[in-house]
């Protein structure tokens, strides 16, 4: 059997339904491989390797399945690297194949610079943001190869790896029987929770943080099920979001840019159950201390290294999966805490309305428009945190960003693989600068069919940049706005030259149910006139409470008092 066959054959196996590629010399074989079984797997080409690797990234996130992507050796490689960061950041399962030269033309110990035409050694580029990096250099090991790429893809903390395949290793001949597999380690994890139980028995005013972890794992559903029964207010990390949809005990998530009111009961939480989070700067502030000062934080995670990064001296760490925890949670029974819930529903009616600003009415109000069962996809930068903010989610919907890694250009080619993954309704999100790092994609949205309503958000600014540059550079707009040297084309007259259809809003009242209102791919661009902001905002060295613009000193003052319920 020919090497690149026995590699579609084995992508059929693990129920990868779609991969996503560009054409390149060094993966021609494999790309003639995947046409032989185009009724079992679908190749779908976009525009960029960038593209591709985002569009991976969002088949797995929305799928639960291992998301793959092919590019050619050389520049067509190293144009996969930003997809590949975004994976390993995010814990999103993938598995990335490059072409790579001949073996017979690689440079090998040569002290020569390349060898080959578009030789380039990607595995070593990629070890430091891969789970796994190989080149395959024996026909005789592909099995060995697959089997430990998909096993590290989605075992432990998931994440990417590449397999680099040189072309004469793609058009070998092979004998499947003969070939040997990889086999793996079973992973261990705690079997004792006896001490959140006695924690929890003693607190007085605990709180369930809910990271992206959970997502990875595949657990959302039970997650869920989890917030339902367990009477604790919960908070989220921003990339899980849309776990919280189903309480009216969900307080927002927390961090730098996160819901005032969940960052205000933290500061006043006596335990902080953590459950895949990794409550980095962005979560818990640049003085982690001041992080959720009075309470003793449980932290249950997957990866071993997280663990070691405390926040507190006294942190508990507990490692697990999510799966586990979550379980654990579920068959706990827990005192009502209802005292401690008035005081956070209190807090969260006292915050009310401070920070809504007409880009978070604009993105509440289409979330209204939005169906059931849907995925929402985000750009990074203003148009991120508005919906991470505003958007009323269903709890049927979910919401795929680009956390760690932060990459613009995320939403299109994601929202691409999340549309084809699952068949469902998309929308995505994008600011005027992110929709033009991968603005190609429209073709692949108009070739497609895909019935993704791209909802533009343009300010005709980088917004986020453009407010630092305000808080700390005595408003230098320097690249960041028209006059500084950015400026954006006429996003109407490019979608017409893709053949997409348009439409335009201004104002709230220009929102109805016709933007939504039929299965067509369509650009929505919705013109912000003013200039933009996102509040709450942390200083940098501010506990997270105390987010700008501040508000008053008083209210801060009386939120922040414990009361005779909470001492």
């Amino acid at each position: 059997m020919k090497a690149s066959d026995y590699i579609v054959e084995y992508l059929i196996g693990k129920r990868i339904s779609d991969v996503f590629g560009y054409p390149g010399g060094m993966v021609t074989h494999f790309m003639d491989s995947l046409s032989k079984y185009a009724g079992r797997i679908s190749a779908h080409i976009l525009y960029h390797e960038q593209g591709c690797a985002f569009a991976a990234c969002g088949y797995a996130q929305a799928t639960g399945k291992t998301g793959v992507a092919y590019a050619t050796s050389g520049p067509g490689a190293t144009n996969l690297i930003t997809g590949i960061c975004d994976a390993y950041f995010d814990s999103i399962p993938t598995v990335f194949i490059t072409g790579q030269v001949n073996t017979f033309e690689m440079k090998g110990d040569l002290g020569i610079r390349q060898r080959g035409f578009q030789e380039t050694d990607i595995v070593s580029m990629v070890k430091p943001v891969t789970k796994y990096a190989e080149t395959i250099k024996d026909a005789t090991k592909l099995r060995w190869y697959l089997d430990k790429a998909f096993y590290l893809a989605n075992s432990g903390r998931k994440g990417p790896v590449l397999l680099d395949i040189p072309m004469n290793i793609f058009r070998a001949d092979i004998e499947p029987s003969a070939l040997e597999g990889f086999t793996a380690q079973k992973a261990e994890w705690v079997t004792s929770f006896d001490i959140i139980s006695e924690k929890l028995r003693a607190s007085k005013r605990p709180v369930l943080l809910l990271g992206n972890g959970i997502k990875e794992a595949g657990c959302a559903q039970l997650c869920k099920e989890v917030i339902k029964k367990c009477p604790i207010p919960v908070i989220t990390t921003m990339l899980a979001v849309d776990l919280g949809a189903s309480t009216e005990r969900m307080y927002g998530f927390v961090g730098a840019y996160g819901n005032r009111s969940a960052n205000f009961i933290l500061a006043k939480a006596d335990l902080v159950l953590s459950i895949g989070a990794r409550l980095d700067i962005r979560q818990v502030g640049a003085i982690r201390k001041n992080f959720a000062p009075d309470a003793q934080i449980i932290r249950m995670d997957v990866d071993k290294q997280e663990l070691n990064y405390k926040i507190h001296d006294n942190d508990i760490s507990v490692l697990t999966d999510a799966r586990a925890a979550l379980e654990f949670l579920r068959n706990l029974e827990i005192s009502n805490n209802a005292a401690w819930i008035d005081i956070c529903n209190e807090i969260k009616r006292s915050l009310k309305g401070i920070d809504d600003l007409h880009p978070n009415r604009i993105i509440r109000k289409l979330s209204h428009l939005t169906g059931p069962n849907s995925i929402i996809t985000t750009d990074v930068g203003q148009n991120q945190v508005w919906v991470a903010q505003s958007f009323d989610f269903q709890e049927s919907q979910q919401v795929l960003f680009s956390g760690g890694h932060g990459a613009m250009g995320y939403s299109l080619p994601a929202a691409i693989g999340a549309a084809i993954g699952t068949g469902k309704n998309v929308y995505c999100f994008c600011g005027d600068g992110g929709i033009q790092m991968n603005i190609q994609e429209l073709q692949t949205v108009v070739r497609e069919k895909i019935p993704v309503k791209i909802i533009l958000l343009n300010n005709e600014a980088l917004g986020m940049i453009r407010h630092f540059q305000e808080m700390y550079f005595n408003d230098n707009y320097t690249q960041t706005v028209p006059d500084g040297g950015y400026t954006v084309p006429n996003f109407g007259a490019v979608a017409e030259a893709y053949g997409l259809k348009c439409s335009e809003v201004s104002s709230e009242e220009d929102i109805s149910e016709s933007l939504f209102s039929d299965d067509v791919p369509s650009l929505i661009e919705v013109h912000l006139h003013e200039k933009t902001y996102v509040t709450p905002k942390l200083r940098y060295g501010n506990p997270n409470q105390d987010q700008e613009p501040l508000i008053d000193r008083q209210l801060y003052n009386r939120l922040m008092t414990k009361t005779s319920h909470t001492q």
